[in-house]
């Protein structure tokens, strides 16, 4: 496709959960509805399309053992966008990724800046490892590196304990909370367990990445407060496998993954239940493969989440969250084609028929 080609995309367009039109028209990258005149180069492209694709929990440049090579990071992004994921938000990463901002075949990241963790209480060359009395100062600096979010570690294993337990103090969250949402960035934490969840919403976080540790005496608190999760299911599914590994030397924490694990599922559904914001993140990076977007809101479906709420949290209501537009008229040409109607089966999301970014069709 030319640079001055106009793409045609025809069949049924989900513009939004209720708007559905049978065609929109890319020109210059962008999308209109109005059919444009003077046709001479135009690509046809018939199908189910949607958005692209949200990844709001995901590690772009993040390996098992911390940052990779930027060719790495690239195969990462890669294989996001071969997957339909054209709108990622990196919720931390140790690397430099701003060239990807500078591809136009690449996916649009919004970035959470590097892992902010309690010395010693998360993977190793992940995150900066510090102290409560530089909380702030951290969560300031990575406030003024991101794109409009910080990523705090909540909770991690404490091996004194040998369970899951609490990474900061109630005025230490506070105080770095109020300063991040100062510079105008919002907050979400990484917690697996119970009891960090209370002190973090009651500080005035805005998202909770997993939220295994969620309870039914606290599922009415983040829904007054309107603290969204990000469950990545498909990262808790290898808790099993953590819990085995871990049994020897820490049998209470492995006890205490196997049962968030077997609870999972009823988690998730009893916090959309309540009014939650759920969102679909997958958690790629570090040991987690990319591309696994469908596989994520088909979990959410797993779940109990109604198959059109569980592909807004991938479209239409994840991108209004983050602030990014949709398929609206004049945004920028981001979209996915499909043979056959996401809606009535969400596994549909697994084979991509075309992927359309920045208006180009790059797969």
């Amino acid at each position: 496709m030319s640079d001055h080609a106009v793409l045609h995309i025809r069949g049924r367009v989900l513009v939004g959960p209720e708007d559905v039109r049978d065609e929109l028209w890319v020109v210059d990258g962008r999308v209109t509805y109005d059919r444009p005149t003077g046709l001479q180069d135009v690509r046809t492209v018939e199908g189910w399309a949607l958005p692209g694709l949200v990844d709001a929990h995901c590690h772009v440049g993040l390996g098992a053992h911390g940052p990779v090579d930027q060719d790495v990071a690239e195969k990462q992004a890669l294989t996001d966008r071969e997957a339909g994921a054209l709108l990622i938000r990196d919720a931390g990463s140790p690397s430099d990724t701003r060239w990807i901002d500078d591809r136009d075949d690449l996916p649009h990241i919004i970035r959470a800046g590097r892992h902010i963790a309690r010395t010693r209480r998360y993977i190793r060359d992940f995150a900066h490892e510090i102290e409560p009395e530089e909380l702030v100062a951290y969560v300031a600096q990575e406030a003024r590196r991101g794109d409009g979010w910080v990523k705090l570690v909540g909770d991690w294993i404490d091996r004194d304990l040998g369970d899951l337990a609490a990474c900061w103090p109630r005025e230490a969250v506070e105080a770095a909370i109020a300063e991040a949402h100062l510079l105008g960035a919002r907050v979400t934490a990484h917690c697996f367990a119970e009891d960090s969840l209370r002190d973090l919403v009651e500080a005035g976080i805005d998202c909770v990445e997993h939220a295994t540790g969620l309870t039914d005496d606290l599922i009415p608190l983040f829904a007054a407060r309107g603290v969204a999760i990000v469950p990545t299911l498909v990262n808790i599914a290898t808790f099993p496998d953590m819990a085995d590994g871990g049994e020897a030397k820490f049998p209470r924490w492995s006890a205490h993954m196997r049962r968030l694990h077997e609870r999972r599922y009823d988690t998730v559904r009893s916090a959309y239940d309540a009014g939650i914001p759920v969102y679909v993140g997958t958690d790629a990076g570090g040991s987690l493969a990319h591309g696994l977007v469908a596989s994520e809101v088909a979990e959410l479906v797993t779940a109990g989440i109604p198959a059109i709420e569980a592909l807004s949290a991938t479209t239409w209501g994840a991108r209004q969250w983050l602030g990014r537009p949709g398929l609206d008229e004049g945004a920028p040409a981001d979209l996915v084609v499909y043979d056959e109607d996401p809606r009535a089966d969400v596994r549909v999301l697994a084979a991509p028929r075309r992927v359309v970014l920045n208006g180009r069709v790059v797969g």
